[in-house]
């Protein structure tokens, strides 16, 4: 029964990753000098162009991530991106005792996510999506 449902949930599964870093992306694109001001406060350097990578991964990748394009590289990259920046903004050690449990959540939600782009990569999108159809096509 399962394998009758592996294409509509590997569809369902990349939608619903790919919902947690596109809206990110665009929020990011307008928000700009807020986001660049919140890395820069975190000690990354050159936090512009920490924040324009930010948005290339969350927006641009996301979107291949949704549509299925270049699916296993795209969940590889969106994973390393979400990887690294967890240890950066997430550290729930050495915070104030009010603050661990928002950042201890977010930091296993984020490990979470990185658990589920790694599937992504090793086993790709599945039948819907824009790899199956090129590859279908001999393309």
């Amino acid at each position: 029964m399962l394998t009758s449902l592996q294409n509509p949930l590997s569809f369902i599964g990349r939608v619903l990753i790919a919902l947690l870093f596109i809206p990110a992306g665009f929020a990011k694109i307008g928000g700009f000098v807020g986001t660049a001001g919140y890395i820069a406060a975190m000690g990354v350097p050159l936090p512009e162009v920490a924040a324009a990578i930010a948005i290339a991964v969350e927006l641009g990748l996301g979107i291949l991530l949704l549509i299925g394009f270049q699916t296993r590289w795209a969940a590889l990259g969106i994973a390393i991106f979400t990887f690294v920046i967890t240890f950066i903004f997430h550290k729930y050690w050495g915070i104030p005792a009010d603050m661990v449990m928002a950042q201890k959540m977010n930091f296993f939600k984020n490990m979470a996510a990185v658990g589920g782009l790694l599937s992504i990569a090793a086993w790709g999108a599945g039948a819907w999506s824009v790899d199956a159809q090129l590859n279908k096509s001999g393309n």
